[in-house]
């Protein structure tokens, strides 16, 4: 009797979780596969019922047990191997006949001749071996998943050590122990829920079994009535194995008594209340305390520094302690698409990252959504509308896309990978969470940005009021200019050189015309604007003309040029302040060249400047050197040459990047578009 109360629990437990399954719509090899092992396993707890089927022979358990190791071989053979389409596939694999041939041979053998049981209980031995086997085989090629694979490895491993310990037993004394057999329901029974456990965290698999907090509530309210029963069941037994008895008297009120407690207890709100908030907080995954994680977050990033580079930093690892994960990177949207501000312990990947993040970038900026890229491997269903390469999928080596948003646009999106840490599942609430964190990261930067803005703009008002000195200034030389033009024609001795001395200062006086025209009116249109130009010309033109008073003498090499759009004086200026600042970088005996070429695949225009002067750090790089008013020549410089070229590039749909080494020196790289 005993032994079938283990049975028929363990049918009922396997009955559900069959059920479960069923209600999965997704269809897959994995499914189908579990939906055979789970029903085989209920049909074989069934029938070693003996008051539904009667007393079981040795033959009906043996073959039994064989069939029911049979299915779970081929459920293991399936998971040898992941890119099963079809559940013919799984068949079809010389490896899968080879592993339940076994089984097979057993099950069969004893309808054909006569077979000793010592035989079978041997052939069952090795069955179970062979489990023990597969799965240790399935946990080392797990990978990083081996955490999701563990339960389920717990499960069918502990099983199959008990089954070996009995038919080993079996096997010495010729006859299969009757406990053993009787504990056999007991222990698949409480086991179950670890087989549970795996289903849900392979995700792969693509079955999601959810089970509410209300059901889990209820158990454990069954659990408590269990417990409470377990207990008097063991008090009236001690009492009747010291020889005492339970008075009628005593029964009654305890009996009443008992019946009014556990009322109480179903009925009390408050209990079931503290019961779910229990639950809840510790046995249910992905919960989050948001009070203690906000708090959390808002001393992390008021922790960052000042300069962009480090708030980018900090706003990634943010979020990435938001959810315990390790591996990130930041990307900021700009007008040329977008680049990565921040990284953390960056994924090597072998795939082409940038198309992947193209197709995400515009799925997300159309919705906002949060991505989980493992999820759509499985479920892409669940992203309509999105249609991502998956083999590059499998290969770029990150989970979570993450967007930041700004007035309904995508300003950036971060990138997230577990690393050694465990994955989380991108349910309705983590989604929630990880939304509110996004958030809170995403207005952190950009309020960092517009008060970078409004410090740039406060130093420009400062400038603004240094013009007028310098206009003050420049009126006083342009009237000198006028003075000497008006009383030169009365002192001239040589013709030819005064020619030239009255042509230079009509050129200087045009020049500071307009520059004086520049900084009163900023709207001024200056020609040269939207002309067509060869960038070779203007190079020249700065080289010879403005640039050879400092040396070293820089070079000009054409390698392949096209004609671009631009405004020949700012180019000209831009050109001028880089290749100036790369001479006075440089010891005169140094070199500075500049070459131009061009990249067809990018339709774009290549101007590098480059010098073996003094060369700069990483950190000048990436926090001063395009700070507007921060200065290395002291009152010799203003600070704005390189703010300058890096804003006037980036206006016409170009970019200037910047490869530096101290004591190597530097290489400045100007990107026109073409065209």
């Amino acid at each position: 009797m005993i032994s079938d109360i283990g049975y028929g629990l363990n049918s009922l437990a396997h009955l559900a979780l069959l059920l479960l399954l069923f209600t999965v719509r997704k269809p897959g090899v994995a499914k189908h596969l579990l939906v055979l092992a789970t029903a085989a396993t209920t049909l074989w707890s069934t029938s070693l019922i003996t008051s539904l089927f009667g007393p079981i022979s040795l033959s009906w358990l043996l073959s039994a047990d064989v069939l029911k190791q049979l299915v779970w071989l081929l459920f293991l053979a399936g998971c040898l191997q992941s890119s099963f389409n079809r559940f013919s596939d799984v068949l079809k694999r010389p490896v899968t006949l080879i592993i339940v041939a076994p089984a097979l041979l057993a099950l069969l053998t004893p309808y054909l001749l006569a077979v000793n049981p010592a035989w079978s209980f041997l052939v069952l031995i090795v069955l179970s071996l062979e489990v023990l086997v597969l799965l240790e085989v399935v946990y080392r090629q797990a990978g990083r998943e081996k955490w999701a694979f563990k339960p389920l490895i717990i499960y069918l491993g502990a099983t199959n050590l008990f089954e070996f310990v009995t038919y080993a037993n079996a096997t010495m004394v010729n006859q299969v122990e009757i406990g053993y057999i009787a504990a056999r329901g007991y222990i698949y029974f409480l086991l179950m829920p670890l087989l549970v456990i795996s289903i849900r965290r392979i995700h792969h698999w693509g079955i999601d079994i959810f089970i509410s907090r209300d059901v889990v509530l209820h158990s454990s309210l069954l659990l408590v009535a269990g417990g409470y029963l377990f207990v008097m069941a063991v008090v009236g037994y001690a009492i009747n194995y010291l020889g005492g008895n339970w008075g009628a008297t005593v029964q009654i009120i305890l009996v009443v008594m008992s019946f009014a407690l556990l009322a109480t207890v179903f009925l009390s709100n408050a209990f079931r209340t503290k019961i779910k908030i229990f639950i809840t907080k510790h046995f249910f995954a992905n919960q989050f305390d948001y009070r203690v994680e906000w708090v959390k977050l808002t001393q992390w990033l008021t922790r960052a520094g000042d300069t962009s580079p480090q708030v980018y930093h900090a706003g990634l690892t943010g979020v990435l302690n938001a959810i315990q994960y390790e591996s990130g990177l930041l990307f900021k949207v700009t007008q040329n698409g977008y680049e990565c501000v921040a990284e953390a312990s960056p994924v090597a990947n072998n795939g082409n990252i940038h198309t992947t993040l193209d197709v995400l970038a515009h799925y997300s900026d159309k919705n906002g959504w949060i991505i989980d890229t493992d999820a759509y491997l499985v479920k892409p269903f669940d992203y309509e509308g999105l249609n991502l390469d998956r083999e590059a999928l499998k290969k770029w080596g990150y989970q979570l896309f993450v967007p930041f948003l700004k007035d309904g646009g995508l300003w950036g999106f971060a990138v997230l990978a577990s690393g050694d840490k465990e994955k989380i599942s991108l349910n309705w609430e983590v989604k929630d969470y990880l939304t509110a964190v996004s958030e809170q990261v995403g207005t952190y930067m950009q309020h960092h940005e517009a008060a970078q803005v409004v410090a740039e703009n406060a130093q420009f008002a400062a400038f603004n009021r240094m013009s007028a000195f310098v206009l003050h200034d420049l009126k006083n030389v342009l009237a000198q200019v006028d003075l000497i033009l008006a009383n030169a024609q009365q002192h001239k001795h040589n013709p030819e050189f005064i020619d030239d001395t009255f042509e230079t200062l009509e050129h200087t006086k045009a020049r500071m015309e307009k520059m004086l025209k520049q900084l009163t009116d900023k709207k001024a249109v200056e020609e040269g604007v939207n002309s067509e130009f060869l960038l070779s010309d203007i190079a020249n033109d700065v080289v010879e003309n403005r640039c050879m008073g400092l040396s070293p003498t820089p070079s000009v090499h054409i390698v392949r040029e096209r004609a671009v759009m631009v405004d020949r004086e700012k180019v000209a200026n831009v050109l001028y302040h880089l290749i100036s600042n790369a001479q006075q970088a440089t010891a005169d005996d140094g070199e500075v060249d500049v070459v131009i070429t061009s990249n067809s695949d990018d339709n774009t225009q290549l101007v590098m400047i480059e010098d073996n002067g003094i060369g700069m750090d990483n950190e000048f790089v990436e926090a001063r050197l395009f700070k507007p008013f921060d200065t290395t020549k002291g009152n010799a410089g203003m600070g704005i040459g390189a703010y300058d070229a890096k804003t006037y590039i980036e206006s016409i749909g170009g970019k200037l990047t910047v490869q530096s080494e101290p004591g190597r020196g530097s290489c400045f790289t100007l990107y026109f578009p073409i065209g």
